[in-house]
């Protein structure tokens, strides 16, 4: 008891009670003796009370039974822990874990609520003293909150210098695949022009012949031309339209114009049904070039004999364009990827950005587009646009 004495009265937590106060808090006490890796007390026990720390070292854990505990203290003599269960009844808050061979002083909650009913003075310290050790517990905790933000914005921005390095490379190799894509497809109409070249050369006396070659070097022209233009809009992502007042009937005239050739060479024709009669207000060459877009994929699509039908015709609130073509069609695997950048179905080849290109040229106008397509049964795609844009 004695020995008890002389411990307690080295303990902040009892520093301003008598000898007598502290003779009946020693008698009170009672001790424990724990080898190391012993568990004293568990998260989420029952809580009945206090210990101080005579000898050895103790370990106070958060989520000890976890994948990942967390280490909150290392406690040695003197010091007191689970001091709370002598104010309330609540679980305990941590795991204690014997860090070595330890001895340790415990007080029951009922033992010490019977000391305080016969010496206040005992209960006043006691506050006091947990009052005390509440704030040093919140400084510490308020330190430890800080060295783990600060740990956190250290892997915020490492994980932000790693996404940046995933970002580039991904640019890097999205730059690759649309630099082969430009490559590609400028080399073959590049290629029939050197062709169509050497051919007017040779057929300069033959003007049937060469005005024949002609036409086809212009329709190559146009292809060069609307591939740069696609490889344009992709690029810089946002499309500004360039609104002006035109006709339907004359968006179909120019896409008959700039598919007869390729379409007769590939035994196809093109059927026409315009019933839109009112002026238009549209980016008139992006949509031409859209709707040249969904007619080329068509013509790939398509087997001599084949028959694309374009349509144009007013609804409530819109004015629909749709290309209907007699083609091969498409499953539902290939439906949920037609408006990916870089992919194409078609053995002929493309870009893969056509269609990405139509649904952007028809959603910068506050349309929709959507496409219908069953394999052996054809492809139906249907550009809506507003009658009245946003903003006019």
């Amino acid at each position: 008891m004695n020995d008890y004495f002389d411990f307690l009265r080295r303990i902040f937590f009892f520093k301003d009670l008598s000898d007598q106060e502290i003779r009946l808090v020693a008698d009170a006490c009672h001790e424990e003796r724990h080898s190391s890796g012993d568990i004293l007390f568990l998260e989420g026990s029952t809580a009945d009370r206090c210990y101080i720390v005579l000898e050895g070292r103790v370990e106070v854990w958060k989520d000890y039974n976890e994948a990942q505990p967390s280490l909150l203290g290392v406690h040695g003599p003197g010091h007191f822990f689970g001091e709370l269960a002598l104010l309330d009844e609540l679980p305990r808050s941590a795991t204690v874990v014997a860090r070595e061979n330890a001895r340790v002083l415990f007080l029951y909650r009922e033992d010490f609520r019977d000391l305080i009913r016969s010496h206040s003075s005992i209960a006043l310290s006691v506050m006091v003293s947990i009052s005390l050790m509440l704030r040093s517990s919140n400084e510490v905790f308020l330190e430890d909150l800080k060295k783990r933000n600060t740990e956190l914005e250290a892997a915020y921005r490492e994980l932000e210098e790693v996404h940046a390095d995933r970002l580039r490379n991904e640019r890097l190799s999205t730059l690759g695949k649309f630099s082969s894509m430009i490559l590609h497809d400028i080399r073959n109409p590049l290629s029939m022009l050197k062709g169509l070249l050497q051919l007017m050369i040779l057929s300069i006396h033959e003007p049937e012949k060469l005005e024949g070659h002609v036409r086809n070097a212009l329709a190559e022209v146009a292809r060069l031309e609307n591939l740069a233009s696609e490889f344009l809009d992709y690029s810089r992502g946002e499309i500004r339209l360039n609104l002006g007042v035109t006709t339907a009937s004359w968006l179909f005239k120019r896409v008959e114009e700039s598919v007869r050739e390729r379409f007769r060479a590939s035994g196809l024709t093109v059927a026409l049904d315009c019933r839109l009669e009112d002026p238009l207000l549209l980016d008139a060459e992006r949509i031409l070039r859209a709707l040249l877009n969904v007619a080329d994929n068509a013509r790939k699509a398509m087997s001599p004999g084949g028959v694309l039908t374009l349509r144009a015709f007013p609804e409530e609130n819109a004015n629909v364009f749709e290309l209907a073509d007699t083609g091969e069609g498409m499953g539902p695997e290939v439906l949920a990827h037609i408006f990916e950048p870089f992919y194409s179905s078609s053995k002929a080849g493309g870009t893969g950005l056509g269609m990405l290109i139509v649904k952007n040229v028809v959603e910068a106008h506050g349309g929709t587009v959507s496409v219908e397509s069953e394999p052996g049964r054809g492809t139906r795609v249907r550009l809506s646009i507003p009658r009245r844009l946003a903003g006019y």
